[in-house]
């Protein structure tokens, strides 16, 4: 299993996680887990449903916003951050490579934080955001 990467004290990222880590996950203290994969993504992919009832057995809260890679809306990322705000925490974020994830924080934090900042918590984290600065900024 991948080690989340900390974006916040909320949320941290990670590539696409297996269900059987799910348990691991909460062992480690994550309280929900968001997915913004759509399913089918790749033929190999755990379908959403799979993801939901692993995060449940293992106690946690699951929540699905599926975004496709290089098209994340304004209205993708408000619902990212309400996510983030109604659930309990620490979350857990992922996609396939954990960029999705990312991206998708920072867009939700783009009114909260500097964008030079929000671009080096991610980068710190190996997620080079920076051709998001425009938006960030905006």
């Amino acid at each position: 299993m991948t080690q989340p990467k900390r974006l916040s004290d909320r949320l941290s990222v990670t590539p696409q996680i297996d269900p059987a880590n799910m348990q691991a996950l909460a062992d480690a203290g994550f309280r929900s887990v968001i997915s913004n994969r759509p399913d089918g993504e790749e033929p190999e992919q755990p379908d959403w449903a799979t993801i939901e009832r692993a995060a449940r057995d293992a106690g946690m809260e699951a929540r699905h916003i599926p975004v496709t890679p290089g098209a994340i809306s304004d209205e993708d990322a408000a619902h990212f951050g309400a996510a983030l705000e109604e659930l309990p925490g620490p979350v857990v974020g992922f996609c396939r490579t954990g960029m999705r994830s990312a991206s998708l924080w920072a867009l939700a934090n783009a009114d909260k934080r500097p964008a030079d900042e929000l671009i080096a918590t991610a980068a710190d984290a190996g997620y080079d955001i920076a051709p998001l600065r425009d938006r960030l900024e905006g």
